[in-house]
């Protein structure tokens, strides 16, 4: 196991979480899940750390764990998605409920728009992932959409290791909260899909797994084994 630097900080909207991750200051990093309205911030982190992105890892395709990816991407960062929702990056728009779409222009004052990245991977279920000297194994969990998945490795961020009894680190979006599951009841959504990745993939992920959710506060597994109702109840 080995310290990685680690920065959250949430989106502008939906309070979805931001992870940039490197193996230490003035080194390339990944990017997790780049929502509405984190350029800036995501900038300022950057530069005070040095980084160089070298790939965006998107957990699904939800307009409010995407939408900032294509300009984060620019033109030769690579986007890394599930190829079950590989759909959602072609027109994101026109996947989004026009009511929420509706509500997100009016909060931000302006019209919202789309351009595809130029540059996505697809990944599938258990694939490797060696990227800004990190190794990341795909950890396919449909349920809240037929492509999210969960992105595990073997290290943690600098200093949680003395605070709490972790030895790897899954970011696991919106499969996983503290406390809570993903919702299922969206396009794409299937609860018997939820019910099998929280059996087959989520519980037997061991104690010490450091949980960073898509949303919320950060968790671990022998938290969520023993408080979690969802889990509790498989």
């Amino acid at each position: 196991m080995r310290p990685v630097l680690t920065v959250a900080f949430p989106a502008a909207a939906f309070d979805t979480n931001c992870y940039v991750l490197a193996p230490a200051a003035g080194e390339e990093c990944v990017i997790v899940d780049p929502g509405i309205g984190v350029e800036d911030t995501l900038r300022e982190v950057l530069a005070q750390h040095r980084l160089r992105p070298a790939a965006v890892l998107l957990t699904h395709g939800h307009v409010d764990h995407v939408y900032s990816v294509t300009p984060v991407c620019g033109a030769d960062t690579a986007a890394y998605i599930h190829s079950d929702d590989r759909y959602r990056l072609t027109d994101l728009l026109s996947v989004i409920d026009p009511g929420l779409l509706h509500m997100l222009e009016q909060q931000f004052g302006q019209r919202a728009t789309w351009t595809e990245p130029s540059n996505v991977v697809e990944v599938h279920d258990r694939a490797t992932l060696d990227l800004a000297g990190l190794g990341f194994e795909v950890l396919h969990a449909p349920g809240h959409t037929e492509g999210s998945v969960m992105f595990a490795l073997d290290a943690v961020p600098d200093g949680i290791a003395d605070q709490v009894d972790v030895d790897r680190t899954v970011l696991s979006g919106d499969v996983l909260f503290a406390g809570s599951i993903g919702r299922t009841d969206l396009p794409g959504g299937d609860p018997a899909a939820m019910d099998r990745s929280l059996r087959e993939v989520v519980l037997p992920l061991p104690d010490t797994t450091l949980v960073l959710p898509g949303h919320y506060q950060a968790t671990t597994m022998d938290r969520e084994r023993s408080t979690n109702p969802y889990l509790q109840g498989l």
